[in-house]
Formats: structure tokens, sequence, C-alpha cells
């Protein structure tokens, strides 16, 4: 197995291994990013309150939202997804650190009318109080 060193905290060296898809931590993120498509749908606060790790931060594109904007915006904002899912995930492991890099897929409606948007993603998740929870993310839409 190749090792990638990495520069890590103040300047120690980590590593960097492939994760093997049958790790219980791998099965368990995935199934929270999917919980996350599923959420987005429903506007279910409580799911995404569930994930949010504390200290949670959003960018999209040029644009940067604290853990309360993101639950605020999921539930009041102006957009209704009818769709969402996710694709070509793929997943990086470090020591109780899970980095998730894929495309979410998401269909709705908007102030502008139906839309249908294809985002490049990193999730970052990390264990908090015994749980999986994203303390990190980035959206980038794609043109």
């Amino acid at each position: 197995m190749m090792l990638i060193p990495l520069l890590g905290l103040l300047g120690t060296a980590v590593t960097h291994a492939p994760c093997n898809p049958t790790l219980p931590a791998v099965r368990a993120v995935l199934g929270l990013e999917e919980q996350w498509a599923t959420a987005l749908v429903k506007r279910d606060s409580a799911a995404f309150e569930r994930l949010l790790g504390n200290g949670f931060v959003y960018s999209e594109n040029d644009r940067t939202m604290s853990r309360a904007e993101v639950l605020n915006e999921i539930v009041a904002g102006a957009d209704t997804v009818t769709a969402a899912h996710n694709e070509d995930m793929l997943v990086h492991c470090f020591e109780g650190t899970v980095i998730v890099v894929g495309w979410l897929i998401v269909e709705g409606r908007g102030a502008s009318g139906p839309f249908a948007h294809r985002y490049r993603f990193t999730d970052i998740w990390m264990r908090q109080a015994g749980r999986w929870r994203i303390v990190a993310a980035h959206d980038f839409l794609t043109p």
C-alpha cells in the first residue's frame, strides 16, 4: 500500500492511506452523506441538527455560512428541492477524520423557475461526542 505524506499541524508529518470501503467508519459516513441528500428534499431540520457538528462551516463558490445560517437556509430558504442524490463519492481516511469528495445533483424550483444543479463537494467528517458529524463542507456549483 502506498502512503502519501502530507504536512500536518505544526509541521509534523501525517500519512494518508486509501480507505477500505468495508470499514465501518467509511460505511457510516457514506450513509450520512445519503441522509444529507434525503434531508435536503424533506427540509428535515432535525436531520441537519444531527449531522452538522459544532463549529460547522460551509462554503459555496464565493459565500461562507455558519452552522446557524445553514440550518436557517435549509428550513426557510427560497428554493424547494424536489430531488437530490450523490454520485462518484471517494473517501479519504485520516485518524478520526473522513473526507468525502463527490458530486451532489440537486433538482428543484427557485425564484427564477426550475433548476438542475450539479455541485462538486468536499465534506469533512469528524467524531464528535461519539458520533460522526460533518464539520466543514465546500460545494462548487458547476456552470
